[in-house]
């Protein structure tokens, strides 16, 4: 699996350093918590989902645990990180961007006093070597669309320039997600324990468990704890278990049973991440039953979604809207609300040629908790209708090698959903490298295209607006509701953000009260 699935991050502008440091431990995102000042000193014990056979070190690679990410984005820094609901793109590693008028070219400026842990400055020949060797990755055109490895250059020691294909007003956000820095040319059998230049170090990492110490001469200013330790666990009940127990500080995404549990616990502090993670049902759009858009117009009038949030998500959500990026800032939620309408939904079936003596097969997993019930409580609801579904569960890695990208009719998930572009860029635009429906359409891609070309941020915001709409109408996404990310946190742990995402693992300025 993808890490782009699980913790998909991200509308640009220059910025300095001053901004890069307030968004750093999450601003005005971090977790609520008894006051005092913040204290050095402590090691936080924290747990993150992942399995044995998913393991991977490299930052570049493909990243199925969560455990991992954790390790690798405390460890290396990418070049502009999340930021909030008043703009969702700051600086990181790269303390400004600017682009040229045209919006094709984008220079970044490396932070000052930016280096490696082992003192090495950081240079724009190592951010260039990085992100080509990034691009080079099998999934590098979706992780950097438009910017051919050849069109990624350095001006001088501290500037990246990057040339898209076409304007590009977001293309900042398009470097938040894996563009973690390496020096030039380290070999690839060296990149486990390769020096990065994010707030902690690697000091050892067993099995999927790690020991990260401080970096005491981060860029980013001062890092409040000694150490993390990361502990992976395969279940979040095991987590929950390990947190109620003591044994560790912090269960990391754990989901909303153990929230319903620990809500009972004056003990455990219970931090919600609104708009953390999309749970949409996916239906093929090129072929296949749902092809015809008045198809999946009725499949999305068949859903209650106040009963999927209330049922699945034991009320930690919200309803959406069928449109990806529910927490962007440009988020258009003036557009109707789709709702439940049975009558509707069973027309527009009939007057396709609907076959409702068929069985539809919806394939799903068990990779997230609440992601297989969504799909039998959608399968219930479809009943109500006439619409028969029967719920396929898969394991996740015949999941990603049989049914994404190539299914008729799939559950999934994404986290990070504070981009609207950023999706489109993805997931929706022809051709793109995780088109997860096939879907192609000719007035979105113009929409698309008109969006990333306005250098007015409040043009683009309406130009965003006509994107949503067609997506709203016509898309192969049924998207329900959105799950929140949750935490559990002894009572000690303070500043732990709330930002969802890169956003939430970016634990520099949490810190431990006596």
């Amino acid at each position: 699996m993808d890490f782009t699935r699980r913790q998909l991050l991200w509308t640009g502008g220059t910025l300095g350093a001053a901004a890069m440091l307030a968004a750093c431990g999450g601003g005005d995102d971090a977790a609520p918590a008894a006051g005092g000042s913040p204290r050095q000193g402590g090691t936080l014990r924290i747990g993150a989902l992942g399995r044995t056979s998913a393991i991977t070190r490299d930052p570049h690679g493909t990243q199925g645990n969560e455990s991992d990410y954790l390790v690798i984005a405390l460890v290396y820094d990418t070049l502009t990180a999340p930021g909030g609901r008043t703009d969702n793109t700051v600086p990181r590693l790269a303390s400004a961007f600017t682009p040229s008028k045209d919006l094709k070219t984008w220079r970044f400026t490396l932070a000052e006093g930016a280096a490696f842990h082992d003192g090495t400055p950081v240079t724009a020949d190592d951010v260039v070597w990085s992100l080509r060797r990034l691009r080079g990755t099998p999934s590098g055109a979706a992780r950097l669309p438009g910017i051919a490895a050849g069109r990624i250059t350095a001006d001088g020691k501290r500037t990246v320039v990057l040339v898209s294909d076409y304007a590009n007003a977001e293309l900042p956000l398009l470097t938040r997600l894996s563009t973690f820095v390496l020096k030039k040319d380290t070999p690839d059998a060296e990149i486990p324990r390769a020096p990065g230049t994010g707030p902690f170090k690697l000091d050892w990492y067993r099995g999927g468990n790690a020991r990260l110490l401080r970096n005491t001469h981060w860029y980013g200013g001062a890092v409040h704890l000694d150490a993390v330790e990361v502990t992976m666990f395969q279940s979040p009940q095991a987590m929950a278990n390990a947190m109620l127990s003591g044994q560790i500080d912090v269960a990391s995404n754990v989901g909303a049973v153990a929230a319903r549990t620990a809500e009972a616990r004056r003990d455990i502090q219970v931090v919600r991440r609104p708009d953390d993670m999309a749970m949409p049902v996916v239906m093929r759009t090129s072929d296949g039953p749902f092809a015809g858009a008045e198809v999946r117009e009725a499949m999305k009038l068949l859903v209650d979604r106040e009963a999927m949030v209330r049922q699945v998500l034991s009320g930690y959500g919200s309803v959406a809207n069928d449109i990806l990026g529910t927490g962007d800032p440009a988020y258009a939620g003036d557009i109707p609300q789709r709702r439940r309408d049975l009558a509707r939904a069973k027309r527009l079936l009939t007057d396709a040629g609907f076959d409702f003596s068929r069985t539809y097969r919806l394939v799903t997993t068990e990779d997230v908790a609440g992601l297989a019930e969504s799909a039998t409580l959608f399968a219930s609801q479809a009943r109500e209708a006439g619409v028969k579904i029967e719920v396929v569960k898969q394991e996740s890695g015949a999941f990603y090698q049989k049914t994404w990208l190539k299914g008729d009719f799939y559950t999934n998930y994404w986290g990070t959903n504070d981009s609207v572009v950023f999706f489109a860029s993805k997931t929706l635009t022809t051709g793109a490298g995780q088109n997860e429906a096939d879907w192609s359409d000719k007035e979105f891609d113009a929409a698309y295209h008109k969006v990333l070309a306005t250098a007015d941020r409040s043009a683009r915001t309406a130009a965003l607006r006509g994107l949503q709409r067609i997506e709203h109408d016509r898309s192969g996404y049924l998207l329900w509701g959105m799950a929140d990310g949750i935490d559990l946190a002894a009572p000690k742990v303070r500043g732990l953000p709330k930002l969802p995402g890169y956003g939430r693992v970016q634990l520099e300025n949490v810190w431990l009260a006596p």
